[in-house]
């Protein structure tokens, strides 16, 4: 089996290759959740219609609607969308 050191100021640490490559695939999914959720977290949604996101998640037909209820009682706490009943 081989091995990685890697060294830093003075204090060196020896992983299998095995071990090292699992750190670097997990160093690097979270740097790109990271940059994702950095990136876009604070952009608006699309759309100001409470109604069209309900309609939305209707059409897919995944929702119950319970579901769909819950959710347009949630988006009516939020002031970034406009408070329209959805047909239903």
């Amino acid at each position: 089996m081989s091995q990685t050191t890697v060294a830093k100021e003075q204090e060196s640490v020896t992983i299998s290759k095995r071990e090292y490559d699992d750190l670097l695939d997990s160093k690097l999914r979270f740097e790109f959740l990271r940059r994702t959720l950095t990136d876009d977290i604070f952009s608006p949604p699309p759309t100001q219609s409470a109604r069209e996101v309900i309609e939305a998640f209707r059409a897919t037909g995944k929702y119950n609607q319970a579901f769909l209820d819950r959710l347009e009682q949630g988006l009516k706490r939020s002031s970034h969308f406009i408070h329209e009943r959805s047909s239903g």
